[in-house]
């Protein structure tokens, strides 16, 4: 770290869960690619190894990886837990509380590298869930800048709701949420179940309210979305937070964005290996018609419940429609285990196979291939934002069906603002029939009305997406430019 050449421009620090540390190395490469810029990540061992493990064996110069020290056992978890992956509900807030404790290490860690180079980074690129960055920053002469993985819209939802928590203050089901106008309300079966029972002095509160109101102090934040297609959530973000947004999304491997046929990146984008494989995926889908297939997946921690697993295959069934359906152990069960048939209809494997009606995926499918086949017509999906701007970005419309996090709040924008989208039911206590399954998919799959002008809409959304990342000589795109707003503007006030 000596010479010039090794001086560490900005030190990253994720936090621990998959969904937030591949959009940070996505982060990381777009600003080096853009600025040169070195780049540190600092995480735990674990997740290091994971983040190293997406490149397949291909580091890239200027980004490093440096470990922060962490005993889960220390905490109450069980050894060797240093992300959200596979861990159980009732373990996850004692999960979050922990995270608190890489504050020293990370000071150390910054201290040292103040040490090694005789100035400090130009800044630190902290997760909105580490707001105890923003102190480490300061101390060290620096400054953070908070980077929401998020949407605009959901993020302002998530931080304003943990913040305010508005639903304790009326009995009504339906409720105003600070920073938006009263026209959006929202409803108390959007809240997570940890949000809804949150008082301010329980795990999650004691957790959340610090984390996000030091976040608040950063001297500015990064969002993974597009100026074009988020103008209100970008304005009720930046009027609420007083401090400046750059919206450098979407943190999609590029060569997706300008040319949808390069396999090779697709399983170094996610680092996880397919349950069936991506050939297998894209000959099943060139047997389909343009815009007849449904792809269904809840993301890499979501499942839903044994009834509802049951009547979602019996509404495909009804429905008809072809479908790629990534498939793990229902609620209760434990994720990682092998499917079992029981927990489908007897015999839907088999007739979906014979019938090429169906196919099922376990685990883990190649997600952006599927969403960019000219076959795929629409996405039922959890609402998590990486996979709602991978369908965004290939103009897939979208049936929600929200599970955790701030993924309610990206389902109501998704229908509410943008109207790509059809909520199909939230949680995983809903009750859910196969007839309304059948209609939901019917209508959204549909080439007339609604299911017509969703697909506008979202084909509109794409072609904004494609013109953000835009970078040709003169021609600039919203997210390139933002970008290097966001690279003046940090140089010049560490001058």
């Amino acid at each position: 770290m000596g010479s010039s050449n090794d001086y560490i421009h900005i030190v990253m620090v994720p936090f621990m869960a998959h969904g937030h540390l591949i959009p940070f190395l996505a982060l990381a490469k777009q600003i080096h690619h853009q600025t040169g810029f070195n780049i540190a990540i600092a995480n735990t061992p674990l997740n290091i190894q994971y983040l190293r493990s997406t490149l397949r064996g291909n580091p890239i110069p200027g980004i490093h990886f440096l470990e922060l020290q962490f005993n889960s056992s220390d905490h109450g978890l069980p050894p060797n837990t240093e992300n959200t992956e596979n861990l159980s509900l009732d373990l996850i807030g004692k999960f979050f509380a922990s995270s608190v404790y890489l504050k020293t290490p990370f000071y150390n860690l910054l201290k040292d590298i103040v040490k090694k180079q005789c100035k400090p980074p130009v800044c630190v690129i902290a997760d909105v869930f580490c707001g105890w960055a923003v102190d480490v920053a300061n101390s060290l002469n620096t400054i953070n800048i908070a980077f929401s993985t998020g949407g605009a819209y959901g993020t302002l939802a998530y931080v304003s709701l943990w913040t305010n928590l508005p639903h304790r203050r009326t009995d009504n089901e339906e409720f105003n949420v600070p920073g938006f106008p009263d026209r959006c309300k929202f409803h108390v079966s959007q809240l997570h179940e940890f949000l809804r029972k949150a008082d301010g002095t329980d795990l999650w509160s004691k957790f959340m309210q610090p984390q996000i109101l030091s976040s608040f102090k950063s001297f500015g934040w990064l969002c993974n979305t597009v100026e074009e297609i988020e103008p209100f959530g970008l304005d009720l973000l930046r009027k609420y937070i007083k401090s400046p947004v750059w919206s450098i999304g979407p943190l999609l491997p590029k060569s997706w964005l300008i040319n949808s046929s390069a396999p090779a990146s697709v399983r170094q984008h996610a680092g996880k290996e397919p349950g069936t494989s991506p050939e297998k995926c894209v000959q099943w889908l060139d047997m389909h018609s343009d815009d007849s297939v449904l792809y269904i997946s809840f993301g890499s921690q979501n499942t839903i419940s044994p009834s509802q697993m049951m009547e979602l295959a019996t509404g495909l069934e009804k429905a008809g429609k072809p479908f790629v359906w990534v498939i793990r152990p229902p609620l209760g069960f434990d994720l990682k285990a092998e499917f079992k048939p029981e927990w489908l209809p007897e015999g839907f494997e088999d007739r979906m196979s014979r019938n090429n009606q169906g196919l099922l995926v376990k685990n883990w499918a190649p997600q952006l291939e599927i969403l960019s086949h000219r076959s795929t017509g629409a996405f039922l999906s959890h609402c998590g934002w990486n996979s709602t701007m991978e369908s965004l970005s290939q103009g897939v419309k979208i049936i929600g069906w929200p599970l955790a996090a701030e993924q309610a709040y990206n389902s109501k924008m998704l229908v509410e603002e943008m109207g790509v989208a059809v909520e199909l039911t939230r949680g995983v206590r809903s009750s859910i029939s196969s007839d309304k399954v059948k209609e939901v998919i019917e209508m959204v799959m549909g080439k007339e009305g609604k299911g017509r002008d969703m697909k506008r809409k979202a084909q509109e959304i794409a072609e904004h997406i494609m013109a953000a990342v835009k970078d040709e000589g003169n021609e600039k795109g919203s997210s390139i430019k933002a970008l290097d707003d966001f690279v003046s503007t940090i140089t010049t006030a560490r001058k």
